[in-house]
């Protein structure tokens, strides 16, 4: 699709209806469109543990889409939220939103917004809980790490353990993603103790990075023993969100060359996650939670 156009669309009038995954090329085209990487790994695991949703350009191709990824009937994940440029501000946001949340039947839903998005989920009823920070860079071991290995590669009897794990602690079932996750990621590990698994993590191959999420853990050196396993496994530079309410783990980046890029505001719609946040230091990424 070309953007000649821009200034002289026609009016979009039709649905709001549910993609399937031989329409991937037009999201990817939206989000070159809003000048987001092409994450066709990333968006491929959304068609599949999520429900994408799109609006027919009356020109061709994709005016805008969303996808909401339900977990159980206690929260939804809705992500990657985007409208054509020549198309903004006519109102295929706030349809899009209001048909993922309709979809969802959940008590609640979650997401992370830009400055950009943020007004129009307030709007919608969106309230801000937290903000985390995305950092990048070459991954850079210090002295006093922890030995390593402090976790091992998953074998399928530990799927499991790694479910009942997950759903304690983000507070809902994600069955199909975390079955799916251990063939997505590059890395997947768990952290075993007599008593069981207490931690778990995953980095996975994103463009021109890895991504080092999910990561659950028992308490925080667990967590950056995992990290520290998961950065050093896999080749180039890493990414990594992280919760402001862990400001040492901001600090531990730091001090391992990751740079800081840039804060979302993480929001919720009706009732948040009633898990313990507390053992959850990184999401799988920032559109799934």
């Amino acid at each position: 699709m070309s953007d000649s156009h821009e200034g002289q669309s026609a009016p979009v009038t039709a649905p709001v209806r549910r993609l399937g995954i031989e329409e991937l090329p037009s999201c990817l085209w939206l989000s070159e469109d809003r000048s987001w990487p092409r994450e066709e790994h990333k968006w491929r695991l959304l068609f599949e543990v999520g429900e994408v949703y799109g609006i027919d350009d009356p020109d061709g191709g994709l005016a805008g889409a969303v996808v909401s990824t339900r977990y159980g009937r206690a929260i939804a994940a809705i992500s990657m939220m985007l409208v054509a440029r020549r198309h903004e501000r006519r109102g295929l946001g706030g349809r899009l939103m209001a048909h993922a949340l309709e979809q969802s039947g959940t008590a609640g839903a979650i997401l992370t917004a830009t400055d950009h998005g943020r007004p129009l989920y307030e709007r919608i009823g969106f309230r801000t809980i937290g903000q985390c920070s995305t950092y990048r860079g070459e991954f850079q071991p210090q002295a006093g790490d922890p030995p390593r290995p402090s976790s091992r590669p998953v074998v399928p009897a530990d799927l499991p353990a790694v479910l009942a794990l997950d759903a304690e602690v983000f507070g809902a079932p994600r069955t199909a993603l975390l079955t799916r996750l251990p063939s997505f990621s590059e890395q997947f590990r768990v952290v075993e103790e007599p008593n069981g698994i207490v931690g778990y993590g995953g980095a996975w191959r994103n463009v021109d990075s890895a991504v080092l999420g999910p990561v659950i853990a028992a308490d925080t050196s667990t967590a950056l023993a995992l990290l520290t396993d998961l950065a050093t496994s896999v080749p180039g530079p890493v990414r990594l969100d992280l919760d402001h309410r862990r400001p040492e783990l901001l600090t531990w980046a730091e001090a391992r060359g990751l740079r800081y890029g840039f804060t979302t505001a993480v929001m919720v719609h009706g009732d948040p996650p009633s898990g313990d946040p507390a053992r959850l230091f990184a999401p799988v990424m920032l559109a799934l939670g």
